[in-house]
């Protein structure tokens, strides 16, 4: 992914208004993320922790979307729950359900778009062994090549901001 700026990121959220997308903390050390390794722009607000932000570039155009963590009860640290976007395990939380409003009407009646991602969206990082889960059991091994992991996130990425633009 090519290094995006400040102005970029906050111009592309396509579900929140342009005042939001200026209220949005943006991660610290813009300049210093590993832009190489990244297929999307993926991070949770220190300061909210019940909100994240996901940029990526389709069709050479930023795409960001807001995201919010449903509230719910406690999950089972003995279990591990599969990203939907990088197909990674992780134990615990891990994973969460991350849900965008949807763009226009939709969004304005309260329609969301849900995904079970990882939680630290971290997944550019997963899928080419740069960050490795926490994991307590025996680890499967994918036998696709890393290009082929890096496309189905992107596939996969692709198709979540596709849902939350329809």
């Amino acid at each position: 992914m090519e290094p995006l700026n400040e102005a970029a990121i906050r111009a592309s959220f396509i579900n929140c208004s342009k005042g939001e997308a200026r209220r949005i903390s943006l991660p610290r050390g813009l300049a210093e993320l590993p832009w190489e390794d990244l297929d999307f722009l993926g991070w949770r607000d220190p300061g909210a922790p019940d909100r994240g932000y996901l940029v990526a570039v389709r069709d050479g155009r930023a795409l960001g979307v807001t995201l919010r963590v449903p509230q719910g009860g406690p999950r089972s640290a003995t279990k591990t729950t599969i990203c939907s976007l990088c197909l990674t395990g992780h134990p615990g939380s891990g994973v969460s359900l991350l849900a965008a409003r949807r763009v226009g009407a939709a969004g304005r009646e309260g329609n969301t778009v849900g995904a079970y991602m990882c939680a630290d969206l971290a997944c550019s990082l997963y899928v080419r062994g740069r960050k490795v889960p926490e994991f307590s059991g025996p680890r499967y091994k994918e036998s696709l090549t890393e290009e082929e992991r890096v496309a189905r996130l992107l596939a996969n990425v692709a198709e979540f901001l596709g849902r939350v633009g329809a």
